[in-house]
């Protein structure tokens, strides 16, 4: 996610706690997705946890743009 933002990734994990939690929660959700479409599971649930995905990096993302503007 993100791989053209590494180098402020790394700094916003190290300098924010809250960025951190949210780098690691979309990274869980990744991982229970996959899974989820491996077992075919309950494709509801599995379009949930993706809309719960979107808004995390949705998150993210403007906490790199906000960094990245203002530094």
């Amino acid at each position: 996610m993100f791989h053209e933002h590494r180098d402020i990734i790394a700094k916003l994990k190290q300098e924010n706690p809250r960025f951190h939690k949210l780098f690691d929660t979309h990274n869980e959700l990744d991982q229970k997705i996959a899974q989820l479409e491996k077992d075919f599971s309950n494709q509801f649930e599995i379009e949930k946890l993706k809309k719960e995905k979107l808004k995390v990096k949705d998150e993210v993302h403007n906490m790199i743009i906000e960094y990245n503007n203002a530094n």
